[in-house]
């Protein structure tokens, strides 16, 4: 029998009802890790610790015993980490889970260790190399159909690059799920951008997806995979 890849996925913390109290907890959807194992990966979660914990210690040796990461979705980043002010439409952040989180991703791009980034993942990756994010996206689309609402997901046709890993993996023109008020702005270092909103005339597109050419395989999308029960790009990091 096969050693199965062992593939980490980041998680969100919750404060949930836990008998007659409230208690915080690591959490990650299932459709993840699901897709993970059907892929034919082991799953491992990952949590991130308090602030005053030092939530970036130890990243490097987690990335050494993984053979894949998934940076999930989830809050918005702390725009403190790219130089800016919050915008009046920030969500919630956690600047602990965002440190716990680019440790791993500053730690798997050293080691190119394959990376797998979803929405806020997408968005932390290209923090991490030194880009920028636009805080609210329908400042620049004028709509806010990229996020129906909180946790809801809008299907969207988004562009591809021809020729590119993210077209070999979604083909040139999916419709996927989509659930974002943030969007890349400024790409970080070396990373390139593939995919874009598909938006009315006079609109301009934004980017849905990147790769990082230096890489063995870093695959960076703005939408939602896992929603849609997508298993093709979850086989393609474990293949890889």
């Amino acid at each position: 029998m096969a050693t199965p890849k062992l593939i980490g996925l980041t998680t969100y913390q919750l404060e949930i009802p836990w008998g007659p109290s409230k208690k915080w907890v690591a959490a990650t959807p299932a459709n993840y890790f699901d897709l993970v194992a059907r892929a034919g990966g082991r799953p491992m979660l990952l949590p991130s610790v308090s602030e005053d914990l030092d939530p970036e210690f130890g990243a490097e040796e987690v990335i050494g015993v993984l053979d894949g990461l998934v940076v999930i979705g989830g809050l918005d980043v702390d725009p403190s980490l790219y130089g800016q002010e919050p915008h009046e439409h920030l969500g919630r952040t956690s600047l602990a889970r965002d440190r716990a989180e680019l440790a791993l991703i500053n730690a798997a791009l050293a080691a190119d260790l394959p990376i797998l980034a979803i929405c806020r993942g997408h968005q932390l990756l290209n923090v991490a190399l030194g880009g920028t994010l636009h805080q609210h996206v329908p400042d620049l689309v004028g709509h806010g159909e990229h996020q129906p609402g909180f946790g809801c997901y809008a299907q969207r046709e988004v562009q591809i690059t021809p020729g590119t890993k993210t077209a070999s993996v979604f083909g040139e023109h999916p419709t996927v799920s989509c659930s974002h008020h943030q969007v890349v702005d400024r790409l970080g270092q070396g990373l390139v951008s593939v995919g874009y909103s598909v938006e009315q005339d006079a609109v301009a597109p934004v980017i849905e997806a990147m790769e990082r050419p230096g890489s063995r395989f870093c695959l960076s999308v703005q939408w939602h995979p896992e929603d849609s029960e997508d298993l093709r790009p979850f086989a393609a990091l474990v293949g890889a």
